[in-house]
């Protein structure tokens, strides 16, 4: 049998096919499948292959258009720039697309992931949350080269593309980060909280231990940042989650409220809980009669969730693992489950100790379209249908997309 040539870094001139999950469109070539990035559906365009390991399909990059779609815009991020190759940034996916076209592209995923994984045909629309495309993100992960210089790593590589600037982060953002050298091989976290500062932290390659456990230096900032959402302040350790887009949180409570409507008097859990910004909108749905059971695995998330709320004693906090403490039978049963799982999705074990309580409503909040459709498959075998979903463009230029999701039993009784 003969070996089939390598087709690393071969130019292939393809039309352009549907979008994919993960910022890709799927063309065909010689009858295999190639996965092209900075392209369009519609679109015939030249591409590079960027990785070929054999099978069914390769990956590639376009390196010139011939053909454009009407929703093609010029890159505002010069580290975009087609002309780069593979020197560009691979922090974005869709700087080539307007942002009609990548709500668009963003709706088309949802509902094929939705179709093809769980069975559902759902028509979908993906909101615009305000603020545009740029400017938007309050926080950032960054790398450091070989020179010291901060930058971004390139699509799918360990290559650190040094930047100056990053046109979605907030305006100065990385001004304290980007204009000086660091240590070889360092890590930086970059926050800038609601109040307008900055928290900048390093974790070097080969720092020194204590206790077994990397040290990190805060840079710049206390390292403690200071959010508002839902007429509330949050403090967050900055290496803790907190929705990156600045208008994101109000939003997302907002519709959290709306599909939870916990009742008075009722009982709530808030898996995956973070800081408490869901338990806190739950807690005033349930008001002091009520009870909201907040579940998080980090216990430093635990910690400031207790400092946030401290105000709403019908909250209580169990720092833990969701799988293990939603099967604990000294829980009171909910009437309203909000979870907001990591990437990865709920899975199995938790969806099953969920419905084994019969909640009302579950409100499933997902930023990744395949995990929500494979745990929307998994309440479906459990009893429960999806009933309601919205999705946001959270994450504007790149291919991640926030959905919020409500489920309710299929038979009530």
């Amino acid at each position: 049998m003969t070996e089939r040539p390598d087709w690393t870094g071969r130019r292939l001139e393809v039309e352009i096919g549907p979008v994919a999950h993960g910022g890709h469109c799927v063309a065909r070539y010689e009858g295999r499948v190639v996965f092209v990035r900075h392209a369009l559906p519609g679109e015939v365009v030249v591409a590079e292959v960027t990785e070929d390991a054999g099978g069914g399909f390769c990956r590639a990059d376009a390196v010139e258009v011939l053909t454009a779609a009407p929703g093609r815009v010029s890159p505002p991020c010069p580290m975009a720039d087609m002309a780069l190759g593979r020197d560009r940034c691979g922090g974005c996916d869709w700087q080539h697309a307007s942002g009609e076209t990548q709500r668009e592209l963003k709706a088309a995923v949802i509902a094929e992931q939705l179709q093809r994984i769980a069975g559902l045909d759902w028509p979908v629309r993906v909101q615009e949350l305000p603020g545009g495309l740029l400017r938007w993100r309050s926080r950032a992960r960054l790398a450091v080269d070989r020179k010291g210089q901060a930058g971004f790593r390139a699509h799918r590589s360990h290559r650190v593309i040094p930047v100056e600037d990053c046109p979605i982060t907030v305006e100065g953002a990385l001004a304290e980060v980007t204009n000086r050298r660091w240590r070889p091989g360092a890590e930086l976290t970059v926050a800038a909280d609601s109040t307008g500062d900055v928290h900048v932290t390093a974790v070097d390659h080969k720092p020194q231990r204590r206790h077994g456990r990397a040290v990190a230096r805060q840079v710049q900032g206390s390292g403690v940042a200071r959010e508002s959402a839902a007429g509330r302040s949050f403090d967050v350790e900055v290496q803790g989650f907190w929705q990156v887009h600045k208008a994101a949180p109000d939003a997302f409570t907002e519709v959290v409220a709306r599909l939870a409507a916990a009742p008075a008097g009722g009982v709530a859990w808030d898996l995956y809980g973070g800081v408490g910004l869901f338990a806190a909108v739950l807690a005033e749905q349930v008001g002091p009669a009520g009870s909201v059971v907040l579940v998080e695995s980090s216990k430093r998330a635990v910690e400031d969730a207790v400092a946030n709320l401290r105000d709403l004693p019908q909250v209580s906090f169990r720092a833990g693992m969701v799988e293990a403490v939603a099967t604990d039978e000294d829980l009171s049963a909910p009437d309203v489950v909000v979870l907001d799982p990591p990437r990865k999705g709920a899975g199995r074990d938790v969806v099953e100790s969920v419905t084994a309580r019969r909640p009302a409503r579950i409100v499933h909040v997902a930023c990744d379209p395949a995990a929500l459709a494979r745990d929307v498959g998994l309440f479906a075998e459990r009893g429960y249908r999806m009933t309601e979903l919205e999705a946001f463009d959270a994450f504007p230029m790149t291919h991640h997309i926030e959905c919020i999701a409500l489920l309710e039993p299929v038979d009530p009784d």
